[in-house]
């Protein structure tokens, strides 16, 4: 069975019509979930919690989709 990650994280945007974060060294990461429903219950949550905070943003990173190993490498993968 092939395992399908989710990355729910957030912070706070430098404008709110854009999706450049003000410091990503102040990032919330929220978890790693085993798959979108989840995922997206935990999303759904902080994005409910901060709602107030319109330069606040919460995303969800489809982690399966960054490596898939049938596809052949990058170049930048044989620079290491």
């Amino acid at each position: 069975m092939t395992q399908r990650l989710h990355l729910v994280f957030g912070g706070e945007l430098s404008d709110p019509t854009k999706t450049v974060f003000k410091d990503v060294n102040d990032l919330h990461i929220v978890g790693i979930f085993p798959n979108y429903e989840t995922a997206y219950n935990a999303w759904k949550s902080e994005a409910q919690r901060t709602v107030d905070n319109a330069h606040m943003r919460y995303f969800i990173a489809h982690l399966h989709r960054l490596r898939d190993e049938t596809t052949p490498a990058s170049p930048t993968e044989e620079l290491g």
